[in-house]
């Protein structure tokens, strides 16, 4: 996960779990249906679980209610430190990210609202690092904010800005939103079959499966 978003994470910590749950007017459609979204991201995790960017722990949680084995790595101090304790013991967290996670096979990958931290050149290679943990038939599960082209990303920053969400509006031009295609994209040619789902207007479930 992109490192240059660590003091933003830290700062984020105390107050992410208020604005999932939609307290904040600024990202109440960012996290529309968000606990739908974390339960459908834990309903296709199958056997051994890696969880990059949990934040708080909301989507281990869940897994981890599955009766599921999960492991999370999670780069903010902060955000792990609400996550273990959250969790009490019922999944193990780890200081990593996305290129960095204890070595094993895994048979699904999952994410919730981080893979947009990394540029698309670093999804291009984290992808292409996962086909060699997953076996044919493994699963990456990730739920993330993207667009369906470059011209809809513009139009909901502008969106944001008409209706004064100024912070709303400066996460989206600061982080890394990709689009559709480019995902797919990269996705395809790294051995995976993708498809893409609307959760909001904001994000989407990507599911792809390494061939």
């Amino acid at each position: 996960m992109g490192k240059e978003f660590i003091e933003l994470f830290e700062q984020w910590a105390g107050s992410y779990d208020d604005s999932v749950n939609g307290h904040d007017p600024e990202y109440k459609e960012v996290f529309r249906n968000y606990e739908n979204i974390l339960q459908e991201v834990a309903a296709r995790s199958e056997g051994n679980v890696l969880e990059f960017g949990p934040g708080t722990g909301n989507l281990t949680e869940r897994i981890a209610g599955r009766g599921m084995k999960v492991t999370a790595v999670e780069p903010s101090p902060a955000m792990r430190e609400l996550a273990v304790a959250k969790l009490a013991g019922r999944a193990d967290v780890f200081d990593g990210d996305f290129f960095n996670y204890p070595a094993g096979t895994y048979d699904t990958l999952v994410s919730t609202y981080a893979f947009h931290h990394l540029t698309d050149a670093e999804k291009t290679k984290a992808i292409a690092s996962y086909g060699n943990l997953l076996a044919p038939g493994g699963k990456i599960v990730f739920a993330d904010t993207m667009y369906e082209s470059a011209a809809d990303h513009q139009k909901a920053i502008a969106d944001a800005l008409s209706k004064g969400y100024i912070n709303l509006a400066e996460d989206l031009q600061r982080e890394y939103y990709t689009t559709i295609p480019i995902l797919k994209d990269i996705l395809e040619n790294n051995g995976f079959t993708a498809f893409f789902e609307r959760c909001n207007d904001f994000v989407w479930m990507m599911t792809a499966e390494k061939k």
